[in-house]
């Protein structure tokens, strides 16, 4: 693909047309947001030291940074570099941003306490990439440090397609066609606004690129898991009573790697070792 700048065209391109903010401000992105801070938080100690590879606009790293934590986010978009800088201002040593791409980090080897993976892993689409990327967050981690990575699943836009009707659209069957059986993920020029190029996971993959950068998986974790399939999901989350009950299933299924696959997104925590 035509390359500008770290990342290529096509990815830059559609970063610069949609908007991150917004995306995780509303709709099913504000309960991912929610969860997602929920499920790093279980890997956070006093006053951590975190790298957040692919850290977009720095919405986790402004929380992170509230929480008193240490954050130094690389960022390869302008667009988003500048977000980003906004809001470091606020926390001036504890918030730092860096230009930079997953291959080739620029920060010292074992300094992290933590390093978490975004779009590195989703906008990588060749196996070499994604593991000198996972390569790279291992060098800047600490001995029993973690990494915790997130993904696409890989049957994430069919069960799209079937509940909206969009499996039915020609290019739209080709596009979950390829994914299911590659997982690459090309967007159909006749559908504007969707996903850039990526590379969705089928879960034992993503768990064996980490294993074969010599870390250590812990768990696999459902982001969304199968509640967002609540044909009520937006209104039972809004309801006190039926969020607890979503949420009582979400905790019981995070890790069930069996139903993995129903939700849109997953975590990987995987530690270096000692």
């Amino acid at each position: 693909m035509a390359k500008q700048g770290l990342v290529s065209r096509e990815i830059e391109d559609f970063y610069n047309k949609a908007s991150e903010e917004d995306r995780l401000n509303s709709g099913l992105g504000m309960f991912e947001f929610e969860r997602i801070k929920a499920l790093i938080s279980r890997f956070l100690s006093k006053d951590s030291l975190l790298v957040d590879v692919g850290g977009g606009t720095g919405k986790y790293a402004e929380w992170l940074a509230q929480l008193g934590h240490t954050v130094y986010l690389i960022e390869p978009l302008d667009k988003h570099l500048k977000l980003a800088e906004k809001r470091a201002t606020k926390f001036k040593a504890r918030f730092k941003v860096i230009k930079g791409e997953a291959q080739a980090l620029d920060f010292p080897s074992e300094k992290a306490d933590v390093v978490i993976l975004h779009g590195p892993l989703y906008h990588l689409q060749q196996e070499g990439a994604r593991l000198k990327a996972i390569q790279e967050a291992k060098r800047v981690l600490k001995p029993g440090g973690v990494i915790l990575g997130f993904a696409i699943n890989y049957s994430a836009s069919t069960i799209v397609g079937l509940m909206n009707g969009l499996i039915h659209v020609p290019s739209f069957l080709a596009m979950c066609q390829e994914e299911l059986s590659t997982g690459m993920h090309q967007a159909p020029a006749d559908l504007p606004g969707m996903m850039a190029e990526a590379y969705y996971h089928k879960p034992a993959q993503l768990k064996a690129e980490f294993e074969a950068c010599g870390l250590e998986v812990d768990k696999l974790y459902a982001v969304e898991g199968m509640t967002w399939l609540d044909k009520s999901y937006f209104e039972s989350m809004l309801n006190k009573q039926k969020r607890k009950n979503l949420d009582a299933i979400s905790l019981l299924t995070e890790n069930d790697e069996q139903l993995l696959t129903l939700s849109p997104h997953m975590m990987i925590a995987a530690y270096k070792p000692q």
